[in-house]
């Protein structure tokens, strides 16, 4: 009978793939390689979703199990954007090829940004789809002594007292090298973040320091996350599944944007975001998610006055992974640095090379530089202004430097990086550090210096004792995002001295944890540039319970009045934190 069944399954998980794929008119699945396919998912798709059960993926989107012929944003588990669910989508394969092709053209402020651009890629890709309902009811039915070995399945809540419950204005956090526990000593989870309606005004309970208040700035932008303030209090904000950059114009007594309004459209993912030159700027500079681009600019400019240049025309040969694309400037202007995530969790599907070609490879590259997919990935990047060329890796081994700052007193230049996934829930800690030319974090052999991660056991002996630890870690999972150095010494919302020179993160919040963390901002304080392993909380409250909050900070930046100004590209609010003794 279980036979029976089972067989009854596979034949209708093929039937219905191969229906869709007559009815749409493209190239049949037969004629299409699933194996290829997968390799293709493996290499562009698996760092947010997962295909067939323990094959690694991450949860940042949606299963995509049994995907072909199921209804867009129906997954129970996860929290799809408002978009997605008002687009009343069927994925066949028709409506799979064009949505990957050009999700937000398909899907206009999707959360998907990343198009899997070959066409032959794509019917690959979607012959694989449709092959994991057949492996998902083959696996099903199988028994449990026939699964592969390996780390424990992904779980949803672990036993235990979450620690977000204690989050708290002045709360301080220590995580430390010493303290970290062996992989796998905790399940690796799935416990994306549903993100949950805002609360009515009355009912939001954030929290800030004593003498601090928060308020909405800003709402209804499409998923803003970085920004940076122009020479005359400007407020550019990059909103990557838009494809564009807005401009605010705050008012007079800097409460609320008294102009929004586009700057440039039609970008391929833009990120990052810089002026340059930083006192009397010629040039807005944009990185998008393979190329920096720029725009001609002057102080006060609400519209680009003319089309961008291409200033780096490739920064990887690799596409898909993580997308963002951060941007700074050297503080004489000379140089600037571009961060480019990794393409995967781990490399682990990297082809062997020998010492001599590994010392060959770092020569052109910098120590510890990845290869194959990895290429020029997972690294900080750095730029000749004047001519920019192709540059070369500045550091390596940071995963996914999701956000470049320079310390306005001392010219360091900081990231804010999230780490590799599935070693548990306290593994590995998220962190931001300063950036050493010729350094190397770690990633994908080894984290927070000489531990070795044990799924690339054995692969680089050579590094050991070469590894820089990064400066502050974060609770693992927290998912840091934005990095910005408080430099306001005066204005009508400025906070107090004591605050100059310290530094915010936001904490996006991240899935692979069993306890929810991250949802929040936090401040780090540094003394002549140089901080302590310690953080403590500074903006609290968005957290509803262990499976969703109502809000994913993404970007934090000084406004020229000297209030703190906090994107959420979950609800799609701006906040603002002022200083009410100075009001």
């Amino acid at each position: 009978m279980a036979r029976s069944i089972r067989r009854y399954a596979i034949r209708t998980a093929w039937a219905l793939a191969l229906a869709a794929l007559a009815a749409s008119g493209i190239p049949a699945v037969q004629a299409a390689d699933a194996t290829a396919g997968k390799a293709v998912f493996k290499a562009q798709c698996s760092l947010c979703h997962s295909a067939e059960a323990g094959d690694g993926g991450g949860a940042q989107g949606p299963a995509l199990h049994g995907v072909v012929g199921r209804r867009a944003a129906t997954e129970q588990q996860f929290s799809y954007s408002a978009p997605m669910k008002a687009a009343n989508l069927t994925w066949d394969t028709a409506t799979l090829n064009r949505f990957l092709a050009a999700p937000t053209v398909v899907v206009p402020g999707s959360t998907m940004v990343i198009p899997v651009a070959n066409p032959v890629e794509r019917e690959n890709l979607i012959a694989y789809l449709g092959s994991t309902a057949v492996a998902a009811a083959t696996t099903s039915a199988a028994p449990a002594a026939s699964r592969p070995a390996g780390p424990p399945p992904p779980t949803a809540t672990p036993a235990g007292t979450p620690e977000y419950i204690a989050d708290a204005p002045g709360k301080m956090h220590q995580v430390r090298v010493q303290d970290l526990p062996k992989p796998y000593a905790s399940e690796a989870a799935r416990n994306f973040p549903r993100v949950a309606p805002a609360p009515a005004p009355a009912d939001r309970k954030l929290k800030v320091p004593a003498g601090f208040k928060v308020e909405v700035f800003a709402q209804g932008l499409e998923g803003p996350r970085k920004m940076i303030i122009a020479p005359n209090g400007d407020i550019f904000v990059s909103t990557t599944s838009g494809g564009n950059i807005r401009v605010l114009r705050p008012s007079a007594d800097g409460s609320k944007p008294e102009l929004n309004q586009f700057f440039a459209e039609g970008l391929a993912q833009p990120y990052g975001i810089a002026f340059y030159p930083a006192a009397n700027p010629s040039w807005l500079y944009v990185a998008e998610t393979n190329r920096v681009v720029r725009y001609p600019y002057k102080p006060g400019d609400l519209k680009a006055s003319g089309p961008y240049e291409v200033v780096v025309a490739q920064l990887s040969p690799v596409g898909g992974g993580h997308f963002s694309r951060d941007i700074a400037f050297a503080p004489d202007g000379k140089r600037f640095f571009v961060a480019v995530g990794s393409n995967g969790n781990i490399a682990e599907d990297l082809t062997k090379k020998s010492p001599a070609e590994i010392a060959a490879w770092e020569t052109d590259h910098g120590l510890g530089a990845a290869w194959d997919k990895e290429t020029r990935r997972a690294a900080v990047l750095v730029f000749d202004t004047a001519n920019p060329g192709t540059g070369r890796n500045f550091a390596n081994g940071i995963r996914n430097c999701v956000s470049l700052a320079v310390h306005p007193r001392s010219g360091d230049l900081w990231c804010s990086t999230n780490e590799r996934d599935n070693l548990g829930d306290d593994l590995v800690p998220d962190y931001i550090t300063r950036v050493g030319a010729g350094k190397f974090y770690g990633w994908p052999w080894y984290y927070i210096g000489d531990n070795e991660d044990p799924r690339m056991a054995g692969q680089r002996p050579d590094l050991k004792g070469r590894i820089t630890v990064p400066d502050v870690l974060f609770t693992a999972h927290s998912a840091a995002t934005s990095i910005t150095f408080y430099n306001a010494t005066q204005g009508a919302a400025a906070f107090p001295a004591e605050y100059v020179g310290d530094a915010f993160v936001a904490l996006h919040g991240s899935w692979n944890r069993g306890f929810r963390t991250g949802h929040k901002i936090v401040r780090v304080r540094l003394k002549n540039g140089v901080p302590t392993n310690e953080y403590e909380d500074f903006l609290t409250g968005f957290i509803v319970d262990n499976s969703s909050a109502w809000a994913r900070p993404g970007g934090v930046a000084v406004a020229r009045d000297g209030s703190l100004l906090v994107s959420d590209d979950g609800n799609h609010f701006i906040w603002r934190i002022s200083h009410e003794n100075r009001q």
